[in-house]
Formats: C-alpha cells, structure tokens, sequence
C-alpha cells in the first residue's frame, strides 16, 4: 500500500469530519478508510486522531500533519493538471465563491455559459455575500466585486464597474431634482448593508477627491437587487452596480443621477489562492470568465 493513498484517506476523513461522512464521499468503505489511517499512523509512529464511537478529534500531532500534508498533496494534484494541461478535456470539480449579486444578475451566466463549455467540469458555485477565505473553507477561487485591497491572493480583474445613485422617476418628482451627494443626507435613501461603509456613501468630487455623504431610510437590505426593486417601488434613492442597474435602464423604472460623482475604482475580480501550479481546470475557468467580460462590453 503506498503512503500517498493512507493520506489521501487521512485528508478525507478531516475534510469530511468523519470517516462514516467521508466514506459516503469517496465510496469506499468506513473499514477501509480506518485501516488506511491506521497504518499511516504505525508507520509515523504518531497518533493523529482520537476516535471515540461518536466523534473524532485531530491531535496536535493530527494538526500539523494535516496541514502540510494537505498543501503537498495539493501541490502533486497541480502538477498532474499541469501535465495534462494541453487536452481539451478538462476534468474535475472547481469550487468557486461568488456573491449573490453576481449569480443573480445577468452577469451570473458566465458561470453557466463555463458549465457548458465544459462538460467534464462539475461546477460547484456557493452563493455567498461574505469574503470566505480560499485556502482554509477549501474554495479553488472567488468572485469578488469589490475595491482590491492587498492580500496574499492572486487577482485578475475579469471587469470593471461602477456605482450608480438612481431613483424611481416618481421619487425624483417628489423630492425634486438631486444633482449633488450631498442632498442624499435629507432624502430617504436605502442602505445596502452588505457594503463596507453601510450608511456612508462614499463619492468623488469633480477633480477626484473623495467625500462621503451619511445617508438615511427606513429600509436595510443585504442585496442590491432587493435594493434596485425597493428604489423602483419609490421607497428611496439606491446605489448598485452598474451591471444590476443596466438590467432595469431600458425599462425605464430607475433613473441615473449624481453620474459627475461616481466613483470608478470598482472591479469584478477572480481572487485564488498563490500557488506555484495553478491547477488547469482552475486557469481555464478564470481565462473563460476574462474573455467572457471582454466579449460581453
């Protein structure tokens, strides 16, 4: 029996947080998955597991054997994409992050036009309005619309975007024309509670220097879509990404104004994690969304 099996069987059974769970998962049997970590555990002489009848417990020896061995194995898996790397067959499953906005919205059938370019790729797509971290919640790359900030991930920018302060046309005729930010401190305005900032909003004057403005409303949401049909309904002043918006321009539900202070730092981005090699289902998908942007402006 060769190490690299006794581990793979170790790393399931963590990954599964049980070797019943992880058995079910990779079809084999739980007897089997124990002999295997059994005999990887006489062979470094080392417990890594303590096993009771209900529930299991890494070790501390368990802990760092875990993560290592988990980024080594990792790393041989890479090397084998890698490898294989001219077919056009890609094959796998690539486990991606992505905000609810962005699966939502139009823009969400990249992520379906990938699936069906490639049909030997499961696709596994966790809608989720957090920053989850890759390496640790196991993730192969996220979508993030954001303002980039520096970390220790790898960013390619897929597309660029804009914030837009719109309102209902019966809104503006209520509360008449708004054409400075600062007018938003006494109009209602909806707070989209997923944003950083929450409340403040944040501008760029006419020669580029920030400024924010502290708004107020009766509503909160964590969605911009929610927000968009909240504004169409009259209920205040909402400001989403251009690509939620041009989903309700032609129709004539929302109009645009302040468009002299919007800020344009915005991107839509594929964050992974840094790698030496980056696995080939894993490129293909990022280089697939990158041309899918560029085809689509």
């Amino acid at each position: 029996m060769d190490t690299l099996t006794r581990i793979r069987a170790f790393i399931d059974v963590v990954e599964a947080e049980g070797f019943s769970a992880a058995a079910r998962k990779v079809g084999r049997s739980k007897a089997l998955l124990s002999k295997y970590v059994r005999e990887l555990e006489d062979d470094l002489g080392a417990l890594l597991l303590n096993r009771t009848t209900r529930q299991f417990s890494l070790t501390e020896a368990g802990h760092t054997y875990y993560r290592t061995a988990s980024d080594i194995l990792k790393e041989i898996d890479n090397l084998s994409d890698l490898v294989r790397e001219g077919s056009k067959n890609l094959k796998g499953r690539v486990r991606v992050s992505a905000p609810r906005t962005f699966a939502d919205a139009a823009v969400g059938q990249s992520l379906i036009d990938f699936a069906i370019a490639h049909p030997d790729v499961t696709l596994e797509i966790i809608s989720d309005d957090r920053f989850v971290d890759l390496v640790e919640e196991g993730y192969d790359v996220a979508i993030r619309i954001t303002r980039l900030e520096d970390s220790g991930l790898i960013a390619r920018k897929l597309s660029a975007f804009s914030l837009i302060a719109c309102a209902s046309p019966g809104f503006l005729e209520t509360y008449g024309p708004i054409t400075h930010p600062s007018q938003l401190a006494n109009v209602p305005c909806i707070v989209d509670t997923n944003g950083r900032t929450l409340n403040n909003l944040q501008f760029e004057d006419k020669d580029g220097s920030p400024f924010s403005v502290t708004v107020q409303g009766r509503l909160e949401v964590n969605s911009p879509l929610a927000a968009m049909r909240a504004a169409e309904a009259g209920l205040g002043v909402a400001v989403l990404p251009d690509f939620v918006f041009r989903e309700r321009e032609q129709e004539g539900t929302l109009q645009p104004i302040l468009g002299d202070y919007l800020v344009t730092d915005r991107g839509i981005y594929a964050i992974y994690p840094h790698r030496r090699y980056l696995p080939a289902k894993v490129r293909a998908f990022v280089d697939f969304l990158s041309q899918w942007f560029k085809t689509a402006q």
